[in-house]
């Protein structure tokens, strides 16, 4: 395959991450390395810049910038959710042209590795020797093919840190608030709430309850779940999927918000935590408290694990020797290989295959009940999250007898 000469042009897509800058970095440092590529733009706003022809010099920006940006959470050019329109084609093909871009590199989750085959498919069809390669990248792990996707792994060490700080929060309470529920990101997957488990020490630290969407339950079985937490332990601390549904398939809560619509049609969820906790004071009779860190647990760069900062790092170096050895609509994956010690090693997958497509968490990485994650998930995501996470500890209460005689 012949190496194209030409420029590289980067964008990042979607919800971003606290890791997403890694893979931007990565595919600047392996552009500059790469003699067929002679300049490397950034899109601001990702395919909205280039549809308004807004791109940055990325060859220009100081190193200790780029080192810098490793460290820095959320998108440094800037995200987009923005579906393609039949009249885009022509212009993006103009500024592609006028700027001789030979390469696309797309960092992004479902939607936008659409974006990326749809592109790869018109410079195909106007023969336009062009290579567009996907760059994975979402909290919600639900690309399919690749073992995971970075941002995922901090997303979740973030949550499993904050479900574990707000269980000790709720421990100390005592009677007064015995119910807590913290609403995790997740419309159609379940991998960032059962991530919710990872920090778990002792079975009677938090979470004691987890619903993901893939497993459809009552509030009455919730309710009944809840009662039996608060006859052992005291107390109930529930992760709640904002995806979660009912025994009809409905989103708990659905009819109590506002329904948005994003603009690749996905009904954005909300409302599930404020319905579950008025059901839940009916049935249980006490107060029920909530959390909702929202976009907390996509950004939040101090619980970034070190596993996710350098594959996010390696990911996009891959595609970028992939995309100048001449390959083109495709996504790099994560491979995990076999063995006791956690590494991971990169592959490709087709756009066609990845794009618009959901993983859902698999059936047997949640108990029988559906209200908490196996220890198969256990094993699967917590070499993902770095460093082990620090122990807490209990008083050993050590009581002392009564004398006034109550």
């Amino acid at each position: 395959m012949v190496r194209l000469r030409g420029n590289l042009i980067v964008g990042q897509s979607g919800g971003p991450t606290a890791v997403i800058n890694n893979s931007l970095v990565g595919v600047v440092r392996e552009a500059m390395q790469q003699d067929c590529v002679e300049e490397v733009y950034g899109a601001r706003w990702g395919i909205r810049g280039v549809l308004d022809e807004t791109l940055m010099d990325l060859q220009r920006e100081h190193d200790s910038v780029l080192e810098g940006l490793r460290y820095t959470p959320s998108a440094a050019l800037g995200s987009v959710r923005y579906k393609l329109k039949e009249d885009d084609y022509a212009r993006i093909l103009e500024v592609f042209r006028a700027h001789n871009i030979r390469y696309l590199l797309y960092i992004g989750g479902n939607d936008s590795m659409n974006t990326a085959h749809r592109v790869h498919q018109l410079a195909e069809a106007e023969g336009y020797e062009l290579r567009a390669v996907g760059i994975p990248k979402t909290v919600d792990n639900d690309l399919i093919i690749t073992d995971h996707c970075p941002g995922y792994p901090s997303a979740a060490r973030f949550v499993a840190t904050a479900i574990r700080d707000t269980g000790w929060d709720t421990e100390s309470m005592g009677p007064s608030s015995p119910v807590k529920i913290m609403e995790i990101m997740g419309r159609d997957a379940g991998w960032l709430t059962a991530s919710a488990a990872l920090a778990r020490q002792a079975d009677e630290d938090a979470p004691h309850l987890v619903y993901v969407p893939e497993r459809p339950v009552s509030v009455e079985q919730i309710g009944q779940d809840v009662l039996r937490c608060l006859e052992k332990y005291g107390r109930a601390v529930i992760a709640l999927s904002e995806g979660v549904r009912d025994e009809t398939g409905e989103a708990i809560g659905a009819h109590q918000a506002a329904v948005e619509i994003d603009a690749f049609g996905h009904r954005l969820k909300g409302g599930a935590v404020e319905y579950l906790g008025q059901a839940l004071r009916d049935i249980v009779g006490t107060k029920v408290r909530y959390d909702r860190p929202n976009y907390l647990q996509r950004c939040f760069a101090s619980e970034v694990s070190s596993v996710d900062r350098e594959e996010a790092y390696l990911v996009a170096r891959a595609a970028v020797r992939d995309a100048v050895a001449g390959r083109s609509d495709v996504m790099v994956t994560l491979v995990r290989e076999p063995g006791s010690e956690y590494h991971c090693t990169t592959g490709l997958a087709p756009l066609a295959n990845v794009a618009d497509a959901v993983k859902k968490l698999p059936n047997d990485f949640m108990n029988e009940a559906g209200n908490f994650p196996t220890e198969k998930f256990i094993e699967y995501a917590r070499p993902l999250i770095g460093e082990p996470l620090a122990p807490y500890v209990r008083l050993n209460r050590f009581f002392i007898p009564k004398k006034a005689g109550r």
